[in-house]
């Protein structure tokens, strides 16, 4: 089995009420990427994802583009020892 490593992403600019986080979730659980993603209050996402190094890079490269509606500014991923998540969801 590939390596496990953990993003935690925080995308900015037009994020909230976009459907970032529905494509955020059926893209990453396209990719076999584990985690969650929700909103947070400054406008911002929030986002954990959990694979290979490959597919967790690739969903944050996925992360610059977002859904169609989505105008993205910036985003931040640092990198964490993996925690063992399993799945995707959306958080509240």
């Amino acid at each position: 089995m590939a390596e496990r490593t953990r993003a935690h992403v925080f995308v900015s600019g037009t994020v909230q009420g976009v459907y970032y986080r529905a494509n955020t979730r059926d893209t990453a659980r396209e990719k076999g990427v584990d985690g969650w993603v929700k909103n947070l209050d400054d406008g911002r996402v929030e986002a954990v994802f959990e694979g290979s190094k490959r597919r967790v890079e690739s969903m944050i490269e996925w992360c610059h583009e977002g859904s169609p509606a989505a105008e993205v500014d910036a985003v931040e991923a640092e990198y964490e020892e993996p925690q063992g998540e399993d799945d995707f969801e959306i958080r509240y």
